[in-house]
């Protein structure tokens, strides 16, 4: 699936719920289907700045593919984490640096967030597509 028909779907997922309380629990629920980052990834340089939670991202090319993996302390922002995965792993570097994201505005994830955890998923987004630039050509 491409970035965007993955976005489309998440869009249509997020439109059942009427109440953010109960797209909250959406965002634990994706969370907590995460695969378990390895330890050994969970160092400094993996560590997202600007996130008030520890977030950590690992990518890695395969294939002319990044696949990511993630994990957080905070529920709320390990979801969002597993967001970005969905989104982005399985993409090639140079569909990830053009993706331009229009369904976390959809979904009014940005409007619903405190200003730290907004702060924290544009962190996320940039090293996702740092990672992407880091790769592409490779």
């Amino acid at each position: 699936m491409t970035i965007e028909e993955i976005e489309n779907q998440i869009v249509d997922e997020f439109s059942i719920y009427d109440d953010w309380m109960d797209k909250y629990a959406y965002l634990i629920e994706i969370g907590n289907g995460l695969t378990a980052m390895g330890e050994e990834h969970k160092t400094g340089d993996n560590l997202i700045k600007g996130c008030q939670s520890q977030v950590w991202f690992h990518a890695e090319l395969k294939d002319g593919k990044l696949y990511f993996e993630a994990d957080s302390d905070a529920i709320i922002t390990k979801g969002i984490a597993g967001l970005l995965i969905r989104v982005f792993s399985g993409q090639t570097p140079h569909d990830i640096v053009k993706a331009d994201l229009k369904f976390i505005d959809t979904i009014g994830l940005t409007q619903h967030l405190s200003p730290t955890r907004s702060n924290g998923l544009l962190s996320m987004v940039k090293q996702i597509k740092y990672y992407a630039l880091a790769y592409e050509g490779k």
